[in-house]
C-alpha cells in the first residue's frame, strides 16, 4: 500500500460495458414508465378530499416507489461518476454520463410533479394521511418539507422545460469546467527534472517546504489559468445565469434564499454565524502574521499561505496514512476504525494523482452495496493524511445512515450537517497527536495544518461567500469578464484577510478551480463548510466532556441529519445554532489554539 490506490468498483457493476450494468439502466428506465403512470393515474386524481386511508395508502406507495428508485438511480450515478471524475478523457464514460443526465431529466420531472401534488394536498390533509401508512409516517418531515417548497416551484410545464435546458445550460458548463481543469496541465521543474504536472498536483505544491518551489508553483498555476480563464468565465456566467433565471421565476427572494433552505437553516442562524466568524478575522490574521515572521516576512504572499511549519519534513507513505488515521480513529470509536480499514482494505479510495483526474476531494454513497467511494489527490503531506481523514468522516455518515437502515429520502442530508463527521474526524486526529507529542516543533506543525485548516474555512470561506453573493447580484444586469470575476475575488480576500496577507500576492483565480461555483442549483456552497467546522468543534467540546458516552449519541444525530431542521437536531445537543453566542464559543476554542500557536 506504499502507492496511493485506486477505487475498486467491480462489486457494484463489473464495467460500463457489462450486461449487469446495462440491465440496471433498463431497469432504472422501466421504473421511471411505473412511476409515471402511477402518478398519472393514481396520485394526481387524489386531493385533500380525499379520503385519509386511501390517501396515506398513495403517500405510502408514493414514498416506497421513490426510494427504491433513488437507490438504483443513485448507485449508478455514483458508479458513472466513478469513472467520469478519474478520467476525464474516458469518452465512454463521458457518453454514458450524458446518456444517464437524460434519464435524470424524466426523473427530476416526475418527483417534481409529485412535490407539487403534496403541496396542493394541504398540511392538515397530509398530516393526517401520512399517520395512516407506516412509509409515509416514517418520511413526514420529507413529505412536509417537500409541501412548503413547493410554493417555490414553477407550472409543471416549466419545470420540466427547465430540467431539460440545463442539460444544454448550466450542467454543460459545469462539465466543461470541469473537463478543461482536470486536463490542464504545466511543464514544471521539480527535484532538478521538468515533468508534466496536472493542475491538482501544481496547486499542492503551496504546500511544499521549498518556498522557490512553492512560489514557482503559484506563478505557474496562474499562468495556466489566464490561459483558459475566458472560457471559464464564461461557464460561471452560464451557470449564475441560469441560476438567476430560475430564483426569479419560482419567487425567491434573493440569491441566499434558496441556499437557506437547502442548508435547512435560516436567516437568523447565518447572520449570528457570519457575525462570528467576522469577529474572529482579527484572531486569524494575528496567526497569518505570527506565521509570516516565522518565515522571516512582514506578511504572507499566497505562496506561503500554505506553507508547512515545525518539524515539517515528514512525508507520509499510503499505508503509514493508513495506519495513523486507524490508530487515531479507534480511540474514539471501534465500529469507525473497523469502517476505515474495510474502506482501505476494499480499496474504496482512489487516491493517487493523475492525468485526467479531477482536483480535491470528496465522498459519494453506492446505496445498492451499502458502502461508500472517496476521491483524493494523496501527495504524502499532513494535510491530505487531513483530507483522508475528512472523507472517511463522510463515509462514516453514510455507515452511520446505512447501519440505522434509513433510506435514501431519510438520508437528504443538507450541506450544513453533511459536514459534520467529517470536521469531527479531522479534529479526532488532529487533536490526539496535539495531545501526545512532547516535541514542540511536532506540535508546530500539527497547529499549523489544524489553525491553516480552519482558517480556510472560516477566513476565505467568508471571501467565498463574499465572491459568490456580489457575482450573483451583477449577474442579473449582465455578464460578467473574467478580469470582472478576478477582481472580485482579490477583492472579497482583501476584505477577510485584510493585512493578515501581501495584498499584492492574493489568489485572484481562485474562482477558475473550484467546482462548488459550477454546480447549477447548488449556490453557496461554501458557508456550509463554516457550519460544518464549528458545529462539530462545538459536538468535539461536548464529547471531551462526555467521553464514552457520547458516541450512541453522535451516531444517532449522523443517521437522523435528513430526518430533521439543523436546529432541532442541534438543540438534542442544548445547542441553539440562531445564537451568536455558539458560533463565537466554538470560534474561542480556535483562539486558544492560535495562542498556543503563538506561543512556540
Amino acid at each position: 500500500m506504499s502507492t496511493p490506490s485506486r477505487w475498486d468498483m467491480t462489486n457494484v457493476y463489473p464495467s460500463l460495458e457489462s450486461k449487469q450494468f446495462k440491465s440496471a439502466l433498463k431497469k432504472l428506465s422501466a421504473m421511471l414508465d411505473e412511476l409515471e403512470t402511477f402518478l398519472a393515474k393514481k396520485v394526481s386524481k387524489a386531493n385533500a378530499k380525499t379520503d385519509p386511508k386511501k390517501l396515506g395508502k398513495l403517500l405510502g406507495e408514493s414514498v416506497d416507489r421513490l426510494n427504491a428508485l433513488y437507490d438504483l438511480s443513485n448507485t449508478i450515478g455514483s458508479y458513472i461518476y466513478a469513472f467520469v471524475t478519474t478520467n476525464s478523457r474516458d469518452q465512454l464514460a463521458m457518453r454514458t454520463l450524458s446518456e444517464y443526465e437524460q434519464v435524470q431529466v424524466r426523473q427530476s420531472i416526475l418527483t417534481t410533479q409529485f412535490q407539487a401534488w403534496v403541496g396542493k394536498l394541504g398540511k392538515a390533509a397530509l398530516n393526517k394521511a401520512a399517520k395512516l401508512a407506516p412509509a409515509a409516517k416514517s418520511h413526514a418531515f420529507m413529505l412536509n418539507e417537500a409541501a412548503e417548497q413547493a410554493k417555490y416551484l414553477m407550472s409543471e410545464a416549466e419545470e420540466a422545460l427547465a430540467a431539460e435546458l440545463t442539460l444544454s445550460g448550466g450542467n454543460a458548463f459545469g462539465k466543461l469546467q470541469g473537463t478543461v481543469t482536470s486536463q490542464l496541465s504545466v511543464d514544471f521543474e521539480l527535484d532538478g527534472k521538468t515533468q508534466k504536472m496536472p493542475m491538482p498536483a501544481l496547486i499542492n505544491l503551496r504546500s511544499h517546504p521549498d518556498e522557490s518551489v512553492r512560489r514557482r508553483g503559484y506563478e505557474a498555476e496562474n499562468v495556466a489559468w489566464e490561459s483558459v480563464k475566458e472560457t471559464l468565465a464564461a461557464c460561471l456566467n452560464g451557470v449564475k445565469g441560469e441560476t438567476n433565471a430560475l430564483n426569479k421565476r419560482r419567487g425567491r427572494e434573493d440569491a441566499v434564499h434558496s441556499s437557506l433552505d437547502q442548508s435547512r437553516i435560516d436567516r437568523p442562524t447565518l447572520k449570528a454565524m457570519l457575525s462570528a466568524m467576522e469577529d474572529s478575522f482579527p484572531t486569524f490574521r494575528r496567526y497569518f502574521k505570527k506565521k509570516a515572521e516565522r518565515l522571516g516576512k512582514e506578511k504572507l504572499a499566497w505562496w506561503d499561505v500554505f506553507a508547512p511549519m515545525g518539524k515539517a519534513d515528514k512525508v507520509y507513505s499510503f499505508d503509514e496514512a493508513r495506519d495513523f488515521i486507524l490508530h487515531h480513529f479507534g480511540a474514539f470509536s471501534p465500529d469507525l476504525a473497523e469502517m476505515t480499514k474495510t474502506a482501505f482494505d476494499k480499496n474504496w479510495i482512489d487516491a493517487e494523482q493523475r492525468d485526467g483526474k479531477r482536483g480535491g476531494a470528496f465522498c459519494m454513497g453506492v446505496p445498492a452495496v451499502k458502502e461508500s467511494r472517496i476521491l483524493a489527490n494523496f501527495d504524502g503531506s499532513f494535510d491530505q493524511v487531513s483530507t483522508l481523514a475528512h472523507e472517511l468522516g463522510h463515509a462514516y455518515h453514510n455507515y452511520c445512515a446505512y447501519e440505522a437502515g434509513k433510506t435514501e429520502l431519510q438520508q437528504l442530508t443538507p450541506m450544513t450537517l453533511a459536514e459534520t463527521a467529517s470536521i469531527m474526524c479531522e479534529t479526532i486526529i488532529t487533536e490526539a497527536v496535539l495531545s501526545q507529542t512532547t516535541d514542540p516543533q511536532e506540535e508546530l506543525a500539527v497547529l499549523e495544518a489544524q489553525l491553516n485548516g480552519a482558517a480556510q474555512v472560516i477566513v476565505d470561506i467568508y471571501s467565498r461567500y463574499l465572491f459568490e453573493k456580489e457575482v450573483l447580484e451583477r449577474r442579473v444586469k449582465a455578464e460578467l469578464s473574467a478580469d470582472d470575476f478576478s477582481e472580485i475575488m482579490e477583492r472579497a480576500q482583501k476584505a477577510t484577510y485584510g493585512d493578515g496577507l501581501d495584498e499584492r500576492y492574493l489568489q485572484k483565480f481562485m474562482w477558475t478551480w473550484k467546482p462548488h461555483y459550477y454546480t447549477p442549483g447548488l449556490s453557496f456552497y461554501n458557508y456550509p463548510y463554516s457550519f460544518g467546522l464549528l458545529f462539530g468543534t462545538g459536538l468535539y467540546a461536548i464529547y471531551q466532556q462526555r467521553g464514552a458516552a457520547f458516541i450512541p449519541d453522535y451516531k444517532n444525530l449522523l443517521a437522523s441529519t435528513g430526518e430533521a431542521s439543523a436546529a432541532d437536531l442541534a438543540q438534542r445537543f442544548g445547542i441553539d445554532i440562531r445564537k451568536k453566542k455558539f458560533w463565537a464559543d466554538s470560534l474561542a476554542i480556535i483562539a486558544k489554539r492560535v495562542d498556543r500557536y503563538c506561543e512556540l
